[in-house]
């Protein structure tokens, strides 16, 4: 009987064994089944992510070129080269309105850099010599600034400015600039239009005088120019129209300090005056020895006109 127990005992452990075998050989099947599928299946959604993305990339690059290249057509790019200092943002915006009423702004080409280029010389006298050239995303500018040297007020027309070639230009407040008033013209009714010369002999002894006092600003007082402290030039005596005894050409700072010039350039020697040489030597002696036309002093007047033996001159203050 106990023999038999332990036989049937046996038996059930021995197939408890093949069973536990059985469900760990099923077990260890369906994980090498699942584990592979698994990872094909995140490889093939991986791969339709990717194509996925790569479409919408696509669609969204396609998207932008078109919007690039819509902002390419609306924007125009103008490049100004060689712009002096002291031309302000309103003069540049003269010249990008000239250049995109001409129509710049739709092409980048030589027709368009030439209609560009003619609608400026037309409309503005601000810029003289002028070049464009087509480049790849817009048109570039050249040419020489005119300069404002004097301003010239009168009933007739609103102000006008005049370089040193007495060429024309519209009135701009230019702060940043020493300009010099010239006041007592003979004939101011025939006021070329900007852009045109003013051929008046009085205007030109005037913008000669201005001239060479701002070239010695440039050499002697590029820091603290001394035309800042000039107020206006007073030609109603040029070439003695209304009294042959009297200073011809006369100057004015901004406190009224007279400056007595005396005849107009090169014609010094007729009047037994002292040189032009000497009167700006005297000027910028008086200038960087005080510091200032005035020294302070109000209603004194500064002569230059008269020959001196022994000359200041500005260099040796340096």
């Amino acid at each position: 009987m106990a023999a038999r127990k332990r036989k049937k005992k046996g038996k059930t452990k021995v197939i408890s064994s093949l069973l536990s075998a059985m469900r760990r050989s099923k077990k260890k099947k369906q994980a090498s089944w699942v584990g592979p599928g698994l990872k094909a299946i995140l490889k093939v959604l991986a791969v339709v992510c990717f194509l996925s993305g790569a479409a919408l990339g696509l669609l969204f690059l396609e998207e932008y070129v078109k919007d690039t290249a819509r902002t390419s057509e609306d924007t125009f790019y103008l490049e100004l080269a060689g712009v002096p200092a002291w031309v302000d943002a309103r003069l540049k915006k003269k010249v990008r309105d000239i250049a995109e009423s001409s129509g710049g702004n739709v092409r980048f080409d030589d027709d368009a850099a030439l209609a560009v280029q003619r609608s400026i010389e037309k409309q503005t006298a601000w810029l003289d010599d002028v070049k464009v050239w087509a480049k790849q995303d817009g048109l570039r500018v050249e040419g020489r600034w005119r300069k404002p040297l004097a301003l010239i007020r009168t009933d007739l027309v609103e102000p006008r400015y005049v370089d040193s070639q007495q060429v024309v230009l519209d009135y701009v407040p230019l702060p940043e600039l020493p300009i010099v008033e010239v006041v007592g013209l003979g004939k101011i009714t025939d006021i070329p239009p900007p852009g045109k010369a003013w051929q008046c002999d009085d205007l030109a002894a005037a913008t000669t005088i201005l001239d060479r006092m701002n070239q010695m600003d440039k050499s002697f007082a590029p820091d603290k120019p001394l035309l800042f402290e000039i107020d206006r030039i007073d030609m109603r005596n040029f070439n003695g129209r209304r009294d042959e005894g009297k200073p011809h050409i006369v100057l004015y700072t901004k406190d009224n300090v007279e400056i007595i010039w005396g005849a107009e350039w090169g014609k010094w020697q007729q009047h037994l005056e002292s040189t032009d040489q000497e009167k700006l030597a005297k000027l910028w002696g008086h200038y960087r020895q005080l510091g200032t036309l005035s020294g302070g002093v109000k209603y004194i007047y500064i002569n230059l006109r008269d020959p001196q033996d022994k000359i200041p001159l500005p260099i040796d203050k340096y």
